[in-house]
């Protein structure tokens, strides 16, 4: 795997197949811009900065980690050897100096996450294990480095904590609005920060096809044999293109308790980004070091995640995010257009029942062809 043999910042006897290395490399080389950005505005959430403070005090982290010491199996060269391997490799191909402990926890729910407050823990539960081969597995472990190297987890770990304070107080009339303001601006960063690790896990194992075959078997479980990547990816599309804007604001309902996004949109998401030119450029050895961490300008952040934004509205087909292109370009008869895009939600009569004969999902489905670790845990 490396020039001068096995040992590097403490990893010794690394897996021997030859992946590429990237040394000193920042995690912005990997980080989705939608995850920078919502970061940003979770940051500037009022009474945030009150909370992590008070919170960072008080979460049982001591207690967290004698938990998962006392009732998992801690992942080491006696113990689970095998992800002990690729957890070394993984920290050091993305060059995570120090290896986080990993445990094996007893559940038969496939999930994995990445936690702490001072120093991150890696949780994979028995149904992960025994869900995915080698490969995918892989892929997974450097999903969660990914997650440690971006300083993913303390925000993780407090997302855990209020969502259980939330459904504690929820008896207490107003008691949890506050809590749950500040969960639902979490839950959104962490969507993103998703796409993020994903990224970090393809550059770990280096094969795309094994990361789409893991996030298949998430979403149909161990039945390869009944699924293709193909007509998974296909569902994506249709996911994102299909219905009218009644469909676009269930989408955003269904989305809003999950800690992860949907399994067809993450798989559509790496791959696009697997055919990028931006990661040919990290493959190539070309991306940014930590060093240069400390001269980043937000300025610059800022106008990326802009730009992604924008980006990623002007080209969607999704109806909702047509209109608000079509409201950005100054497009004529918006009001009609959304009446035709509800078209039926209100009923048959009257005005509605008017507009509705040339507004049902026929009339307002778009023509165009598509472009081609259950909360509070992880689902990786």
């Amino acid at each position: 795997m490396s020039d001068d043999g096995h040992q590097h910042n403490g990893h010794e006897n690394v897996p021997s197949r030859q992946r590429r290395r990237f040394p000193g490399i920042s995690s912005r080389a990997y980080e989705h811009p939608a995850d920078r950005s919502a970061l940003v505005a979770l940051r500037k959430l009022s009474g945030f900065d009150t909370v992590f403070k008070a919170l960072s005090g008080l979460l049982p982290e001591r207690s967290l980690r004698l938990l998962f010491l006392s009732d998992s199996v801690r992942v080491s060269d006696q113990q689970f050897a095998h992800l002990n391997d690729m957890l070394r490799d993984a920290c050091y191909i993305l060059d995570l100096e120090k290896v986080p402990p990993m445990y094996v926890n007893q559940d038969p729910q496939p999930n994995a996450m990445c936690i702490g407050l001072d120093e991150p823990i890696i949780v994979v539960t028995t149904g992960l294990v025994e869900l995915l081969d080698e490969e995918e597995m892989r892929a997974v472990v450097g999903h969660e480095v990914g997650h440690a190297l971006s300083g993913h987890s303390v925000y993780r770990t407090i997302l855990l904590f209020l969502t259980n304070l939330a459904i504690r107080v929820a008896w207490i009339p107003l008691g949890n609005v506050a809590i749950m303001a500040i969960v639902t601006a979490l839950r959104e960063w962490f969507r993103k920060s998703e796409l993020s690790a994903d990224r970090a896990g393809l550059l770990v194992g280096q094969d795309l096809t094994a990361s789409m075959r893991g996030l298949m078997k998430i979403a149909g479980g161990n039945h390869l044999h009944e699924m293709n990547v193909d007509a998974f990816l296909a569902q994506a599309k249709e996911y994102e293109a299909g219905g009218d804007l009644r469909d676009s604001v269930l989408k955003i309902l269904n989305v809003l308790p999950r800690s992860h996004p949907f399994t067809t949109v993450r798989a559509a998401e790496l791959k696009k980004w697997a055919e990028s030119r931006d990661y040919q450029r990290i493959m190539d050895g070309h991306y940014p070091r930590r060093s240069e961490d400390k001269d980043t300008s937000v300025t610059d952040s800022f106008r990326d995640s802009a730009a992604h934004y924008a980006t990623h509205v002007k080209s969607s087909k999704d109806p909702l995010m047509k209109l608000v292109s079509d409201i950005a370009g100054g497009a004529g008869d918006l009001g009609g257009r959304v009446r035709r895009g509800f078209g039926g939600f209100a009923g048959g009569g009257g005005a509605a029942g008017g507009s509705g004969g040339s507004g049902g999902p026929g009339g307002s489905a778009p023509k165009d062809q598509p472009p081609t670790d259950t909360p509070p845990r992880d689902e990786d």
